[in-house]
């Protein structure tokens, strides 16, 4: 999914990055465009916020800021996107203004999404799936899954589809493997997420549960056919069990704005920066305040793994151990560990455990 030029442009923004702290670009800009939801889903309760919504003058304006670029990597999502009251203008902007975006959906509003493919030139569709028929029923409340296969065979020809795939308390290991084969039945990308408590989604549920003995274990071995994946939901297990710790460096390339224009330090934490009714969105992110507090949380916080974040350290750190031994990568990034063992690396770890 991501090429070696991705990687190269990464590695330049994050020096950057960490070099002109007040200059900062980003790579990725997630908007969270509106609360708009016509699911009702276990895991999320957006569904139950006001209607409220950041108008396309507001989307424009943010995108008019110096911090994102033509590579920045902006993501249109909600609640449901596709629900917003100007989606459609809100599209037509960024294929003029800044192609470089992609969508997110649930599905729901199969005509609607499938006629904003064809019309609009989305880089990639992001698909919610959780599970088989009585799982997806279960866990979002609607009778979706036939929506979900519907837009996949009416737009995999003509956009790069992932499917989303969220381990939480209301589905299964056998769940992951069911959505993994959906993927291959297709020909599509699956990017797997783990359950996280995220206050704009008033998330409140106990994270995953993890132990030393099962957890890994569990994992359908099809996962290994899948890119960038086995990783993430591996190292859960370390993380959840408090052996893995590793700095958050995504907070300084990766941002969110929320519905109401606040823009949090990051999808985690209650913290909010500022927000873009006030400030733009360069005063926001780089001020010399926004530098100080992105600075103590990325040493100090490991205090989630939500794939939005936590990916980008983990593709970080492998990459820089595969050109630089570890001990020198800690006197510059600090110090970090993969397990309980802290000089053990990321190869040495995962010929471990996929022994």
């Amino acid at each position: 999914m991501y090429s070696i030029y991705d990687y190269i442009h990464n590695g330049m923004v994050f020096v950057n990055n960490m070099v002109r702290r007040q200059h900062k670009e980003l790579t990725s800009l997630m908007i969270y465009s509106t609360t708009n939801c016509q699911s009702r889903c276990k895991h999320c309760s957006i569904w139950k916020k006001p209607i409220e919504n950041l108008s396309l003058k507001d989307i424009a304006s943010i995108m008019n800021s110096k911090c994102i670029t033509k590579r920045t990597m902006v993501g249109l999502e909600g609640g449901e996107f596709i629900l917003h009251p100007e989606a459609d203008r809100i599209l037509s902007w960024f294929d003029t203004h800044h192609p470089n975006y992609t969508l997110l959906s649930n599905c729901l509003a199969t005509g609607k999404v499938i006629s904003a493919v064809k019309k609009h030139h989305p880089k990639h569709l992001y698909i919610s799936l959780d599970g088989n028929r009585d799982t997806y029923h279960y866990m979002r409340g609607r009778d979706g899954y036939d929506k979900v296969v519907e837009v996949i065979e009416a737009c995999k020809d003509t956009v790069p589809i992932s499917l989303m795939f969220c381990l939480s308390p209301w589905n299964s290991f056998k769940d992951m493997e069911h959505v993994i084969s959906v993927a291959q039945k297709y020909g599509v990308d699956i990017r797997i997420g783990i359950y996280s408590t995220m206050s704009f989604f008033d998330t409140t549920k106990e994270l995953m549960e993890a132990n030393d003995k099962d957890f890994v274990s569990q994992i359908p071995p099809s996962i290994h056919q899948t890119d960038e994946n086995f990783d993430f939901v591996a190292l859960y297990d370390e993380w959840k069990n408090s052996r893995l710790k590793l700095r958050c460096h995504s907070i300084f390339s990766e941002l969110v704005i929320h519905s109401n224009g606040d823009v949090p330090l990051c999808q985690n934490l209650d913290i909010v920066l500022g927000n873009i009714h006030e400030n733009t969105l360069d005063e926001i992110f780089n001020s010399r305040r926004s530098c100080k507090v992105q600075c103590q949380y990325s040493k100090e916080c490991n205090q989630c793994w939500i794939n939005y974040h936590r990916k980008y350290d983990i593709i970080l750190l492998r990459n820089l151990e595969r050109i630089l031994p570890k001990r020198l990568i800690e006197l510059f990034y600090g110090k970090y560990q993969w397990t309980d063992d802290r000089h053990i690396t990321y190869k040495r770890h995962f010929r471990k455990t996929t022994a």
